[in-house]
């Protein structure tokens, strides 16, 4: 037993390290998403016919197909497809491809944020003078980010563990870390303080985002 303890506290250096690179692509990757996911939102709630479908076949097309492949074809195709798209760093490639998918996501929950807000807001803005642009801005997006805090957040908790899908592009996170581990030192016990690093990590999170959602809440 103590034998055991000791070579799993010698892992942990190697794991945090690959911990680094997973909870480095996790928060980008929701940062980025967040920014694209509100021109995306306002985009599919265009009255302009085009913005609205453009926006809406994004949404629909990164919703409707799996992430792992949306990484494969950020990695491996689109170099098939021109030699200019390779992307050398396959951090750089995983953070496009959970970004662009974490987007998608965003949209739809800003989205529902949004039409969320009484609709007298929208028509006292109007009587005001005020147009469009100046509403959303000024009114309904500041009123709605209170109500994103929840669904965010479990979107961030999903990428955080999505990103496990990055070893099989040999990105050296948690996952591919633990895996290089349990072949040199050839035992599965690696995935014990592993699998106790990703429940520290959304448990951590988690108790922030809920700690932000009662600071936050719209009912108080």
């Amino acid at each position: 037993m103590a034998g055991t303890l000791e070579k799993m506290i010698g892992w942990l250096p190697a794991l945090l390290e690959g911990l680094k690179i997973t909870l480095s692509l996790s928060v980008i990757s929701v940062l980025v998403g967040l920014i694209l996911s509100l021109f995306l939102a306002l985009g599919k709630m265009s009255k302009n016919k085009i913005i609205q479908r453009l926006s809406g076949a994004y949404i629909f097309f990164f919703r409707g197909t799996p992430l792992l492949m949306q990484l494969y074809f950020v990695y491996y195709a689109l170099p098939q497809i021109n030699p200019a798209f390779t992307i050398k760093s396959r951090f750089i490639a995983a953070f496009i491809a959970f970004a662009l998918n974490s987007a998608a996501y965003q949209a739809e929950i800003i989205r529902a944020a949004i039409q969320s807000i009484d609709k007298g807001q929208f028509e006292a803005a109007r009587a005001l003078g005020m147009s469009h642009a100046q509403t959303m801005r000024l009114i309904i997006i500041p009123q709605s980010y209170r109500r994103l805090i929840p669904p965010v957040g479990n979107e961030f908790i999903m990428v955080i563990k999505d990103t496990s899908l990055v070893s099989t592009i040999a990105l050296v996170d948690l996952m591919k870390r633990t895996s290089q581990i349990q072949s040199s030192a050839s035992t599965a016990l690696v995935y014990i303080p592993a699998m106790i690093m990703y429940l520290l990590v959304t448990a951590v999170f988690t108790y922030v985002f809920n700690y932000l959602e009662k600071k936050f809440s719209v009912y108080e």
